[in-house]
């Protein structure tokens, strides 16, 4: 799914971590990219497969970033 969002248009973006507790956070330019996203069939069937055979539970947010900082030393 990785691959296919990053050919998807408005895609900026993913992060993840799998740690027990799993998270992916993907971003998008837009909430229209996001909406389009979500209509992309093998993304449809991939949601269907996770509901049926992967996760007991998941939760989806949509969120605006405002602002990205951080340090590295």
């Amino acid at each position: 799914m990785l691959a296919l969002a990053a050919e998807q248009p408005g895609y900026l973006g993913v992060e993840g971590v799998r740690e027990g507790l799993g998270i992916t956070i993907s971003y998008w330019d837009s909430l229209e990219a996001i909406r389009n996203w979500k209509q992309v069939a093998e993304h449809q069937i991939a949601q269907q497969k996770g509901r049926t055979d992967w996760y007991s539970a998941y939760k989806t947010r949509i969120c605006k970033v405002e602002r990205d900082y951080g340090f590295e030393k």
